[in-house]
């Protein structure tokens, strides 16, 4: 570690493996809104993954989000083949040695009672330090009062949904139901504490009051909400109301430290001021992250302390300017964060990142995913 910093590994809050095999992938683009966005692009994409995609986007993933010094994804996952879906997700993670919670997207796009089944059954099977489930919910608008019965009657477990994304979320849900989309996933019972509702852009008062009551957290990526044009949140009245706020990257990347530069200066521009959100604010969504992990996973995350997880990497610094512990996440923020590239890093004290290395056989997995690759961008292209 000479000439290093060493430091807690990194968690992403919110993140999508299944856009893994985006990159590159060109298809007819013309949104007017979200919705459309969703239709021409993403829907396209995940219908046509099978299970061996979905193992290999994982473990692409993976190793990039380790080489970012990423270690532990909350992951909310979507593919057209749904049985065995989570199982394929965390097998390739486990493979790179990282640690993960999964959940399937459920969704009236998809054959709900299959997505509910792969939910519950992964839950079922999975709590450990490594490996946990949530429940997952695609969004609102595209589940049924039927469909969220349902899903009220077989899960007691967490939820893990997109909320108020888009003002789209929020005005169909006012049309057909009459309500707004938090009211509405409370009348049925479904927000539970811990439960992960991410974006949230578009909330009024009395929604933040349920998600305070029922101790649900919210998973900021404003990355994501800029490159979709769908608007900023409104981060200062969670924090006046004391909820807790997380923060992913929803799959735009495999890197976090991006995220917490993006929303230190999205909210500068949102709040019109350059000291109403500060380094404060930003360290404690990243320890709330940390927290949040910590407490689903049942184990110690985030500080290099005795009884901690030793979930460690290592970046090269050499500081040209005075360190010490007061100016450190100024060194952190303006510093490395732009060209995070841990040399070493460690999880649960094994190392699986040598020297910016890993092993031969992800390597030659990582390589071998352009096959897979290739199958569904030859996919869409048919069903185009």
């Amino acid at each position: 570690a000479t000439n290093n910093l060493v430091m807690p590994s990194l968690v992403n809050g919110h993140s999508h493996i299944y856009s893994t095999f985006a990159r590159g992938l060109n298809v007819e683009f013309h949104p007017t809104n979200f919705q459309e966005l969703l239709e021409q692009l993403w829907w396209k994409l995940d219908s046509n993954l099978d299970n061996k995609m979905n193992y290999y986007s994982s473990v692409v993933s993976g190793v990039d989000y380790l080489k970012n010094g990423v270690t532990t994804i909350i992951d909310h996952h979507a593919s057209g083949e749904i049985e065995g879906s989570l199982d394929s997700i965390k097998q390739g993670l486990d493979d790179v040695g990282l640690r993960g919670i999964y959940c399937f997207e459920t969704s009236d796009r998809f054959n709900v009672e299959a997505c509910v089944t792969e939910n519950v059954d992964f839950i079922s099977k999975n709590n450990s330090n490594y490996s946990l489930g949530l429940f997952g919910m695609h969004a609102a608008f595209t589940l049924s009062d039927e469909s969220l019965k349902l899903i009220s009657k077989r899960n007691k477990a967490p939820i893990h949904i997109h909320v108020a994304e888009s003002k789209m979320d929020q005005d169909i849900s006012l049309k057909r139901h009459g309500k707004r989309v938090i009211s509405r996933l409370n009348d049925f019972g479904l927000i539970h504490k811990n439960s992960i509702l991410t974006h949230c852009l578009y909330l009024e008062e009395e929604e933040l009051d349920i998600i305070k009551k029922k101790e649900a957290v919210i998973a900021l990526n404003v990355t994501s909400n800029m490159n979709n044009a769908v608007g900023l949140p409104d981060f200062e009245s969670m924090k006046k109301k004391g909820i807790k706020v997380i923060i992913g990257n929803d799959g735009i990347s495999s890197k976090m430290t991006s995220e917490y530069q993006m929303l230190y200066y999205a909210m500068h521009h949102k709040t019109a001021s350059p000291t109403e959100v500060n380094f404060g604010d930003i360290i404690d969504v990243i320890n709330t992250t940390y927290g949040y992990a910590s407490e689903m996973l049942d184990c110690r995350l985030g500080k290099l302390k005795e009884g901690y997880q030793a979930d460690i990497l290592m970046i090269p610094y050499e500081p040209f300017t005075p360190l010490n512990n007061l100016n450190i996440f100024g060194h952190l923020f303006f510093g490395l964060f732009n060209d995070f590239k841990p040399s070493n890093v460690f999880v649960g004290g094994i190392q699986i990142l040598n020297e910016y290395q890993v092993s031969d056989t992800l390597t030659k997995k990582y390589k071998e995913a352009n096959n897979h690759s290739k199958r569904l961008f030859e996919k869409i292209e048919k069903g185009a």
